[in-house]
């Protein structure tokens, strides 16, 4: 009898070690491979960035994770590629991916846009900044300027009114019939919405138009609403930079090496500029007139 019981306490310790290990590899396993859901710590956060990458970009992730992407408590970074197995080690460091279903094409970009504005919708923040992984941002600065504008119906950048419908070229857009040129949208060098908006345009996206340039696409969603959109020319995000500002929120068109300048030059002095110039005057969005004379560039304006 007790050489019965045991071989049964051997049989069940043996057995429940086994299912004890196989649950923690498939929670690992799920803690490694699955998209994120939860803020840091369990925090809710101000800012959540979306940087928006392609497979082979290693050099610009890390560019960036070297330079203003540093760790901040109410700050979460997640850079946007397509799933590549490829990419498996660099994540297992960093884990700072989001991977989402879709080929490394950019008249896909606007699919994979809303693709990862699905995927974490469920994350406890206030705000999302979509950026491009050749952009700058002024985390502190950004953060800070947060803490002043409306909580809800809230888009943020520098606004385009005035753009011809692109009929030819990588840009060639097939389905826009809705008039001769596209609606207002914040430039895709880098813009914010408010939690709000990220979902009402994951509710609906079975509904939306998928036009080629996701920043177009997302100025074209949120037309109709009556929300807050907020032009601000500390936004340097067309698609040429208009020069260096130390005030500027996101630059556009940097690379690696100049993010790395840029870096090494605010932690020396406190300011990101070696020096301030204008290459391109900007423009005040005129939201009193019709969108085709909203923006008069002006050589006085600085930046």
């Amino acid at each position: 009898m007790l050489l019965h019981r045991k071989y049964f306490t051997y049989y069940f310790l043996a057995s429940f070690s086994f299912i004890l290990g196989c649950t923690l590899t498939m929670f690992i396993l799920h803690t490694v491979t699955s998209k994120p859901n939860t803020s840091p710590n369990g925090l809710r956060l101000k800012l959540l960035v979306l940087v928006i990458s392609a497979v082979k970009n290693r050099n610009r992730r890390d560019a960036i994770r070297e330079t203003w992407a540093q760790p901040k408590e109410d700050v979460q970074i997640l850079f946007v590629v397509s799933k590549d197995k490829s990419l498996n080690a660099e994540n297992l460091v960093h884990n700072d991916m989001l991977e989402v279903d879709g080929e490394e094409r950019y008249r896909l970009l606007t699919r994979k846009v809303i693709a990862s504005f699905s995927s974490v919708r469920d994350i406890n923040f206030d705000y999302l900044l979509k950026c491009d992984d050749d952009s700058f941002v002024n985390m502190p600065l950004i953060v800070n300027e947060l803490e002043h504008m409306p909580k809800k119906r809230f888009y943020w950048g520098y606004f385009d009114g005035i753009a011809h419908v692109q009929k030819s070229g990588k840009f060639k857009e097939t389905e826009w019939i809705l008039c001769d040129r596209y609606l207002p949208y914040a430039l895709g060098g880098g813009y914010v919405l408010s939690k709000d908006l990220i979902i009402y345009l994951v509710k609906n996206q079975d509904y939306l138009s998928m036009f080629v340039s996701e920043d177009i696409s997302v100025g074209a969603w949120l037309g109709p609403l009556n929300i807050t959109r907020k032009h601000d020319r500390r936004f340097d995000t067309e698609w040429y930079s208009r020069g260096c500002r130390n005030d500027y929120l996101v630059t556009h068109k940097r690379s690696p090496e100049m993010m790395r300048l840029h870096w090494s030059h605010n932690i020396q002095t406190g300011k990101i500029c070696d020096k301030e110039f204008k290459a391109v005057a900007s423009y005040e969005y005129d939201w009193s007139v019709v969108p085709s004379k909203c923006c008069v560039r002006n050589l006085s304006l600085f930046p």
